[in-house]
């Protein structure tokens, strides 16, 4: 990289220390990587994504020269504004997401960008965990989780990242690397940063040899507290390079970048026990803490009255809430975690005692039903509030933490706030064990005067927390919602120490400037969010970022959040007049956001208020087509046999044609006509398959019923097995015939489809006709829902199973009847049981990629049994996700499947790096078997494939 010029604009000197395709300041890029789970918006001049470490490095150098401000983005799920900038955004999670188990899971090293959840993944098989449990783990990252020491339901002050961090490789604004886990580290410190070593000996003496500041630094630090730096570094190590790792563990950024983590793990409990108590106040609940706590309960979440009235109307609510008269009542959740039965037993035991003196009805259980709906209740307060506010306001959730003997009154205390300020729908939750309470109110800022009304909240809020020697943030990092309160909670002569530990490490203050310190009194209400209602279906949206990890574009174009972020930013745009950036914005949003979706809806599983961005792309393309396209697309579902006859023939011809000439031929046509009309195939397409009328079994006749009516997928008839395989459905056949069941297929079959491709491309009218095309014949087939229907490409059945959506009330209401299921589930229920699998012909190892559509029907335990009934061993890779084949998307954005599959593909190649190469790669979907076997070169097949060999007589 050229070497930046002293006289160059500062963005130009950090633009030239990046490749160019790391660099963008496209209006849309801009706009959407604004957004974060904040209430705060600050939009960045350009977004940086370097592909190496070197290259970051340089970005940061070059930008600590020119004074250039940066912001390092993650995960983007900060509640209080850590991940924004009006500088340049440094986006670390596309390229930093490393993860590798040391000491048998006993400690693990991870990258800045990798997600929570897949750490664990990846640690569940060694039967450990990572100590922090936030409840964003769906979404947040390590870096996320260390730069703002977050904690969550379980993990206490011991769990934390602070308190688990084994060591720690982090790199200053001037380009110095620290690695903690180096022998030398601190001598190498002293030598490369001589003023920040010594200024670091210099405040620990400080506030080593005054006692005054030992007792605040000791006592905050006794609660969850993420209020400004860690200052109880100083009195817990001694080494500078020790302390500044610990300072570095909830510096929000400010500091330097963390470029991995050696955290040590924790146990992953295997028993369990939970409990719902409905008390008469919150005095009562909180007197009962001491007592469950003391009994070893390992969670204990609290719900105020207003958070009780919430859960009742959930559908999960268990009875004894539904049908309480809730006045001041609060309710605990309780859990008892081990990994000992007997442990668990001595635990719910002596927690009985305490339930019977406190009179109410309780019950602790281990059923994992049971447990899920009583945790669904508590998770689903968030969602709950936030999902039923005005249009045009925000979630604003904060959190706290109070010596446990004030946890009561601070209850109280916030209560009448609510009350005095008119937060009527205002609800307390939080993790008891910790005193650390979490609320949400939902204002609009865009109000002048409910804006007043918030900032008087929070002067009056900031007064009852610190009056009871509480802390401001326990667990969400200070960032911009708290800077401006960080010297009123410590006190100026620590504040000052602070900001010393700032100027040390970060001397030009271009690390996050305005986060977790800042003099302005009124920081906290700078450059909030303003909430526009732009469509029906997305405003509840309140960028949390949950959605994220799960969507396949997320590493091509854009997210969910960023797509409805987008549709706001272009609507503020035009309503200031900037006409340019609405028009920028909008000339990007049909490629990036609307065509490279997968449309797979694995975001709306993932969203919080049930969100379906998935749909409202679809929902984008049916408005593209007109009434011409919309009745062509119903004339194709008419004539659905003779087309799939003239694509399959097209498929023959191509199949003949040099995979050179071929990909030449569709690439010259996509230079001139739309990429969403021509498809990109190579040597990977593979040839037809076999028609479904010819699978060698009979259509449905007048009687009997079958055990099995057999719903083939029309993607078996278009595109052919894998070499030397079968196919999907004359697998499935060959199974059920060995297992003695009867199948015969939909009358009509070859004319028939699941509709998703009509679905995928917005064309509704099409999608409706063949839908009830579908239900007349399946209906007839199975009489009435006598018999099952199964389908053997997971999309289709999902797509089935949908039909009633797009059904008249007449159908819909007989559709109802219907049992529609996966091959794999009806294999897994009714043909493994009969079915004979000789254990010497099992397959020693086997790759198994589930799919969005396993996701939505539930059926990965299925997937899994049968791929188990077929190989000793399965992998299931943590980081699997939908592989962005959608149909012919993949064909028509290969670039979609590029970077839907890269994490996968190269977890599957670390795999076999160590392991050698499986016996088998296995799907159950063939367009996602085509997609995944373009990712990783690997041959992927149906499980049912796997099966139908491995029981096949010698």
């Amino acid at each position: 990289m050229p070497t930046p010029s002293a006289t160059a604009d500062p963005l130009d000197q950090v633009r030239d220390a990046v490749a160019p395709d790391a660099w963008s300041t496209a209006a849309a890029d801009l706009a959407g990587m604004a957004h974060d789970a904040s209430h705060y918006l600050l939009r960045p001049r350009a977004v940086a994504t370097p592909g190496t470490f070197p290259e970051l490095v340089a970005a940061l150098t070059a930008a600590h020269r020119a004074g250039q401000p940066v912001t390092f983005r993650a995960g983007g799920t900060s509640l209080s504004g850590q991940a924004g900038t009006d500088g340049v955004l440094i986006d670390v999670r596309r390229h930093f997401d490393e993860v590798e188990v040391l000491d048998g899971g006993a400690r693990v090293r991870c990258a800045p960008g990798a997600v929570l959840r897949r750490v664990n993944a990846i640690l569940a098989r060694y039967g450990r965990k990572l100590g922090p449990d936030p409840a964003s783990e769906i979404a947040c990252t390590v870096g996320g989780v260390v730069a703002n020491n977050s904690s969550g339901m379980t993990s206490g002050i011991a769990a934390t990242a602070y308190h688990t961090l084994d060591s720690i490789r982090f790199v200053l604004p001037t380009g110095t690397v620290v690695d903690t886990g180096a022998s030398d580290a601190d001598g190498r410190l002293r030598d490369a940063e001589p003023e920040l070593h010594a200024g670091l000996l210099r405040i620990r003496k400080q506030i080593r040899s005054t006692p005054a500041l030992r007792a605040v630094i000791e006592h905050q630090f006794s609660m969850k507290n993420t209020m400004g730096y860690a200052l109880n570094a100083f009195l817990d190590h001694d080494a500078p390079a020790d302390i500044l790792a610990h300072l570095m563990v909830g510096s929000e950024g400010t500091l330097g970048y963390i470029a991995s983590v050696v955290l040590r793990t924790v146990p992953v409990p295997t028993e369990h026990a939970t409990a719902l108590l409905v008390l008469p106040t919150a005095g009562a609940a909180t007197d009962a803490l001491p007592d469950l706590l003391g009994a070893g309960a390992r969670a204990a979440e609290l719900m105020d009255a207003a958070a009780l009235r919430v859960a009742q109307q959930l559908p999960a609510a268990p009875a004894q809430m539904k049908d309480l008269h809730v006045a001041n009542h609060a309710g605990l959740l309780i859990e008892f975690q081990t990994t000992d039965p007997d442990e668990l037993a001595a635990q719910v035991a002596a927690a009985g005692p305490v339930i019977e003196r406190l009179g109410i009805a309780a019950e602790f259980t281990s059923e994992a039903a049971a447990r899920s709906a009583m945790w669904v209740v508590r998770k689903g307060l968030y969602a709950a509030v936030a999902g039923a506010r005005r249009p045009g306001t925000t979630n604003l959730l904060e959190d706290i933490a109070v010596p446990p003997a004030a946890l009561t009154d601070t209850v109280h205390g916030l209560t009448r706030l609510f009350a005095q300020y008119g937060y009527d729908d205002a609800v307390i939750f939080g993790h008891a064990r910790d005193a650390n309470l979490h609320f949400m109110i939902t204002p609009n800022l865009d109000d002048p005067g409910e804006l007043a009304g918030y900032e008087a909240f929070t002067d009056d809020m900031v007064d009852l927390v610190l009056g009871a020697d509480g802390t401001l943030k326990a667990e969400h990092g200070t960032g911009r919602i708290m800077s401006a309160y960080v010297r009123r909670q410590y006190g100026d002569e620590l504040y000052a120490a602070m900001g010393e530990v700032k100027r040390l490490c970060d001397p030009r203050g271009i690390l996050a400037p305005g986060v977790l310190l800042d003099d302005d009194p009124r920081a906290h209400v700078r450059n909030l969010k303003v909430v526009p209602t732009v469509n029906g279906a997305v405003d509840r949206c309140v960028d949390c970022g949950f959605c994220e990890p799960a969507c396949p574009s997320r590493n091509t174009t854009t997210t969910p959040r960023r797509r409805i972020a987008l549709l706001r930013e272009a609507d503020l745009a035009g309503s200031a007049g900037d006409t340019t950036t609405r028009a920028e914005i909008e000339a990007a949003y049909s490629y990036d956001a609307v065509q490279t979706c997968a449309a797979d809806s694995l975001c709306a599983r993932a969203c919080p208020v049930d969100i379906d961005t998935g749909a409202v792309m679809k929902s984008f393309r049916a408005e593209e087509h007109g009434a011409f396209a919309q009745r062509a697309g119903s004339t194709v579902a008419g004539a659905w046999a003779p087309l799939t006859s003239v694509l399959r023939t097209g498929l023959t011809i191509a199949d003949g044609v040099p995979s050179p000439v071929l990909r030449g031929v569709t690439s010259a046509a996509r230079t001139v006509l739309p990429h969403d009309l021509v498809p990109a195939v190579g040597e990977d397409l593979p040839g037809p398959g076999r028609k479904r009328s010819d699978l060698g079994v009979p259509e449905t006749g007048p009687t009997p019923v079958p055990d099995v009516v057999f719903f083939p997928s029309c993607t078996g008839a278009l595109f052919g097995p894998a070499a030397g395989d079968v196919g999907a459905s004359a697998a499935m056949l060959e199974v059920c015939a060995r297992a003695g069941l009867r199948v015969e297929l939909v009358q009509g079959i070859d004319g028939l489809c699941c509709g998703t491709p009509w679905a995928s491309k917005g064309f509704t009218q099409g999608q409706d006709a063949m839908a009830a095309r579908v239900a007349d014949a399946v209906l007839a087939a199975t009489d009435g829902g006598r018999a099952p229907v199964v389908c053997d490409a997971a999309s289709c059945t999902h797509g089935i199973a949908d039909l009633a959506t797009h059904l008249d009330p007449v159908r819909a209401a007989l559709w109802d009847k219907v049992e529609v299921l996966d091959a794999v589930t009806y294999v897994r229920r009714e043909v493994l049981p009969r079915l004979e699998v000789p254990d010497d012909a099992r397959l020693d190892s086997l790759v198994l990629h589930p799919t969005c559509s396993t996701e939505h029907l539930g059926t990965g335990p299925d997937l899994a049994a049968v791929a188990g009934a077929a190989a000793r061993s399965v992998t299931v890779p943590p980081s699997w996700g939908c592989c962005g084949f959608a149909g012919d998307r993949g064909m028509l954005h290969p670039e979609l499947t590029a970077g839907a599959t890269e994490a996968e593909a190269a977890e599957i190649a670390e795999l076999e790096a160590v392991a050698g190469r499986y016996d088998s790669y296995a799907s159950c979907n063939r367009t996602c078997e085509m997609g995944m076997s373009r990712a990783t070169g690997r041959a992927y097949e149906h499980v049912l494939e796997v099966l139908a060999r491995v029981t096949r007589p010698a």
